[in-house]
């Protein structure tokens, strides 16, 4: 993709993830001066009228009842695909026929062979794609890989993860989307594919694991007043093993009572650690060994301008971003991408990885023993 004009989005779905990625497209073009920024430019829901009031919400002059026709609309540089899980597969597939690049919200696909297939699909069509994984993006996060790489905690060790939410924690919060089993597993791919996520970007590829998952509510209220059972997890653990011999632990859970966003990790390697907690996001702590006696123990570093990303919304140091801004942060290396030919991670292929892990780890739930990766490879 070339030239200097804007990129169009078409954004199909217009709840929390398609409200969050137009203020994420609108926020990017305002703060960092792109060449070639994103803009919206039509807006696709389940039906006509839906979209319509979406539009006139977000601020989307052209709005349509057909995603269909979004793909097939020639003003449309990028598909923005923000639907229930379950739909992302045929809407990424019909823009790939259609040469058209694909931004997906995350998890890709319910099942690993199909993220492998829309993959490969977008990879021998030359198209690119760009999965949502924001908490990649978090400038802190960046540096927590920086210091990885860098040898300054010496060889990684361990990674301890947890991405633990409450928003099901009622018994009688209705069966709603995210319990269709067709749509994929439950809190592992939800919550679950954030924190692989951030593992296999901190610490590399997993080789294999041992996992167990447990469904709390086995059943819920369905809108019409009857009841309708729970075949997905409400809880995942696992013990993972690296490739490159770290170890550590994976665990999703979205019925951890009083926990809103608990997407932590704490890598420790031979000569220090380091830890993140997405509930204070602005905030990493780093410990190195060597401190003088009665000095030992962990630093926080604030976010600040010093730190990729943070300097074009604010000059000073601690004064913090947002779910929002990370958001804004993904948008702009996706524009940045596009507009230059460059690559960007996380890609359809990692999206895969991390959908492969996923599998892997409701495999050994099911089949109670560890589970090589490569068995669930495609």
């Amino acid at each position: 993709m070339s030239g200097s004009e804007a990129i169009r989005v078409g954004l199909i779905g217009s709840g929390f993830m398609g409200r969050s990625h137009a203020i994420a497209i609108r926020t990017a073009a305002a703060v960092f001066g792109l060449d070639r920024p994103l803009v919206l430019e039509l807006l696709a829901d389940v039906d006509a009228a839906t979209a319509a009031r979406a539009g006139k919400a977000l601020g989307v002059a052209r709005t349509t009842g057909d995603w269909q026709a979004l793909i097939a609309d020639a003003n449309v540089d990028l598909v923005d695909i923000t639907t229930p899980n379950k739909l992302h597969e045929p809407i990424a597939m019909a823009a790939i026929a259609a040469r058209r690049p694909v931004y997906c919200e995350k998890p890709l696909a319910p099942d690993s062979p199909t993220a492998f297939r829309m993959a490969r699909a977008a990879e021998a069509a030359g198209v690119p794609t760009f999965v949502g994984f924001n908490y990649l993006k978090n400038p802190l996060t960046r540096l927590a890989r920086e210091i990885a790489l860098s040898g300054e905690i010496g060889e990684v060790w361990s990674f301890r993860g947890i991405h633990a939410e409450d928003y099901m924690t009622d018994p009688q919060a209705p069966w709603t989307w995210r319990l269709d089993p067709t749509g994929g597993a439950g809190a592992v791919a939800d919550l679950g594919s954030h924190i692989i996520s951030m593992a296999r970007y901190l610490v590399g590829d997993i080789a294999s694991l041992s996992a167990d998952l447990t469904t709390r509510m086995t059943e819920r209220p369905t809108a019409d007043g009857g009841r309708r059972r729970v075949e997905v997890d409400d809880e995942a653990r696992a013990l993972v093993r690296f490739a490159n011999g770290a170890t550590g632990t994976l665990e999703a859970s979205w019925i951890a009572t009083g926990r809103k966003m608990y997407l932590a990790f704490e890598l420790t390697g031979s000569k220090g650690s380091i830890c993140l907690n997405m509930e204070r996001m602005n905030e990493l702590k780093l410990h190195v060994r060597g401190s003088a006696a009665g000095r030992d123990g962990w630093v926080e570093i604030p976010a600040g301008p010093t730190h990729p990303d943070y300097a074009p919304f604010c000059p000073a140091p601690g004064h913090q971003l947002g779910f929002n801004e990370i958001k804004a942060i993904e948008v702009k290396a996706i524009a940045e991408a596009l507009a230059g030919g460059l690559a960007f991670q996380p890609d359809f292929r990692e999206a895969a990885m991390v959908q492969a892990t996923v599998d892997a780890i409701l495999l050994s739930g099911a089949e109670r023993r560890w589970v090589d990766l490569a068995e669930v490879v495609p």
